[in-house]
């Protein structure tokens, strides 16, 4: 029993003292995306704030693949201390439910800090499609079943994922035609081999602008601020088409409650930088940080409902 006490006590003085010499070395962001993509400048971004404010230099270190399931186990394994991190987003939720088995607990394994953003996926159509807004394209599916396309990227791909959330929540018949990739689905669009897409707004904002493709709705739970005059699905008739993707930091389990704060306020304020607004919004994303409490919440309901999707689209688990 003394020994017990003696340890809980050492425990209660070790966790302060951890947190006030936190950072005491360079932080590593864990990102499973390749360069260059969204979620990785969303990460430069935040890091360069994040290195000036925290006085340690911040690192990438990308690890893309296998669905994410590398960078994450490179972040569960490590360290709980506050120094490495990674960087979480809705493809970590769709992972939970698509894959059979992971080396580590998506929930139980992770300490969400924040969440850094959030970025619009958009229903698109050729330029010259019959279907002039949301609610003309459920009409028309719903009174010719079958007679849609939908094309959307990889086949467990967010994107893929909210085309199918489409279908069941519209309550239509449509074929989901996946393609390899952003560039490919725009080319099947342009080609009208396919009647509608489901992509992220930013990669297709230049041929919306450009009059090579319109935007019918974004599904976000409010209007784009790039698109502001495009309404979102809800807007027209289909409350439960709700998807967009987001990113957040997250710790590994059982990082001292006071670090995790100490992040959480960090980041919070690179947040709130009108300099890192004004690039995040460049690359279409919304700065939003959030507590580490309601970063784990979104995590939480999106494996729960990505899960449901994938259930219920069929989509085998790997």
């Amino acid at each position: 029993m003394l020994g017990a006490a003696l340890t809980a006590t050492a425990l209660s003085f070790a966790t302060p003292a951890l947190a006030q010499a936190f950072p005491s070395k360079p932080l590593r962001i864990v990102v499973p995306f390749a360069a260059g993509g969204v979620g990785d400048l969303t990460a430069r971004i935040v890091a360069a704030e994040l290195a000036r404010t925290l006085g340690q230099p911040v690192t990438i270190d990308n690890r893309p693949g296998a669905g994410g399931v590398v960078a994450a186990d490179t972040v569960a394994r490590a360290e709980p201390d506050g120094h490495t991190l990674f960087l979480m987003s809705n493809g970590t939720a769709v992972t939970a439910g698509l894959f059979k088995s992971l080396p580590y607990d998506t929930v139980k394994d992770f300490a969400p800090v924040s969440t850094l953003g959030s970025f619009d996926i958009a229903v698109v159509v050729p330029a010259d499609s019959p279907h002039t807004t949301l609610g003309e394209l459920v009409g028309f599916a719903k009174a010719n079943p079958g007679k849609i396309n939908v094309g959307s990227i990889n086949i467990g791909s967010t994107q893929n994922l909210a085309a199918e959330l489409f279908k069941s929540t519209a309550g239509i018949d449509a074929q989901i035609v996946p393609f390899n990739g952003t560039p490919a689905l725009i080319g099947a669009l342009r080609g009208k081999q396919v009647d509608v897409g489901v992509e992220i707004l930013g990669p297709t904002l230049t041929q919306i602008r450009a009059g090579a493709l319109r935007a019918l709705a974004v599904t976000g739970q409010k209007r784009s601020t790039s698109l502001p005059e495009v309404p979102t699905a809800t807007e027209q008739g289909v409350p439960g088409f709700v998807a967009s993707s987001w990113n957040a930091l997250a710790a590994p389990a059982r990082t001292p409650r006071p670090v995790i704060e100490r992040l959480n306020r960090e980041i919070n304020a690179a947040l709130n930088q009108p300099e890192v607004k004004k690039k995040l919004a460049e690359l279409n994303i919304d700065a939003d940080g959030s507590t580490p409490e309601q970063a784990a919440e979104l995590l939480a309901a999106d494996i729960r409902r990505w899960g449901g999707v994938i259930q219920s689209a069929n989509i085998p688990r790997q």
